[in-house]
């Protein structure tokens, strides 16, 4: 595969619509004190899901469709974890536990997994599944479609801790999706695993991103009853799927998930080069 069709390096968030805001967050100076827990924080509280009330009025607020929970490693260090950015950015709809402290999931529940196992569908496969019986949908206030899932867990931690956890019993009967590949912008450096694996808040905003697309198209094709083209990306020489958020049908409404992220990218980036940073030289396979 040629990366130089496949990685865009120079401008990765340049078709997201990510607030402007981040920019603020430059200007915080000294470390400042949680009122909960009373703790020193520099941008957010780690523990409580906080932002600083320095920037708190410049940190956007996200409604997700469907509640997310986070299984986080118990050698995650919540300081270095981009999970705490989903629980400060969604603070109504996201929820962050501790291994082996997880809840026990009710499959009735209609829960999924995002974790590459063997059986795993993708997105699209898994709500089209539901949607073969039309009362797997429901219609929301906004006069959207959403599938019959209420819940979607995700697993931070590296890769070989990953696995683990997923072997557990309360989450290895749920089903699994796979999220299309995407190259990470992640700074952080695991020796041996290749650049599709993503940081969990990169992987969560993926998710979503597939979902509200997913979503629109199976609801314009029960209200035309016809098949529209393809509206998400474009498949590579490999026949591998890879994302194009650059696509029309990219609504851009949960980009400002990667608020955080595209800030501590750009102050890692002005750091250090990043050719020099080992996590951008790693493999794509």
């Amino acid at each position: 595969m040629d990366s130089k069709n496949v990685v865009n390096d120079e401008n990765p968030f340049g078709n997201l619509k990510i607030s402007e805001s981040w920019i603020n967050l430059h200007q915080v100076g000294e470390r400042t004190i949680c009122p909960q827990c009373n703790k020193s924080r520099k941008y957010f509280c780690y523990t409580c899901y906080l932002p600083v009330s320095e920037i708190k009025d410049y940190v956007p607020q996200i409604k997700l469709p469907l509640k997310v929970d986070i299984i986080k490693h118990a050698r995650e260090i919540d300081g270095k974890s981009t999970a705490v950015h989903a629980a400060v950015l969604c603070p109504n709809d996201v929820t962050v536990y501790t291994y082996p402290a997880i809840p026990s999931y009710d499959t009735l529940e209609k829960t999924i997994l995002v974790f590459p196992s063997p059986n795993a569908d993708s997105i699209e496969e898994l709500i089209r599944t539901l949607a073969i019986d039309n009362e797997c949908f429901r219609r929301h206030e906004e006069n959207k479609t959403y599938a019959n899932i209420s819940r979607v867990v995700f697993i931070d931690s590296t890769w070989n801790q990953s696995r683990g956890i997923y072997k557990d019993p309360r989450l290895f009967k749920l089903p699994c999706v796979v999220i299309k590949k995407r190259i990470t912008q992640f700074w952080r450096h695991q020796n041996g695993v290749p650049r599709w694996h993503l940081s969990t808040i990169e992987a969560i905003h993926q998710f979503f991103v597939e979902y509200d697309i997913i979503m629109e198209k199976l609801g314009n094709e029960l209200s035309l009853k016809e098949k529209p083209k393809d509206l998400y990306g474009h498949y590579d020489s490999n026949n591998l799927k890879i994302d194009n958020t650059n696509e029309a049908y990219h609504s851009g409404k949960f980009d400002n998930l990667l608020f955080f992220f595209r800030f501590m990218y750009d102050k890692i980036h002005s750091l250090y080069d990043h050719s020099s940073l080992k996590s951008y030289k790693r493999p794509l396979e």
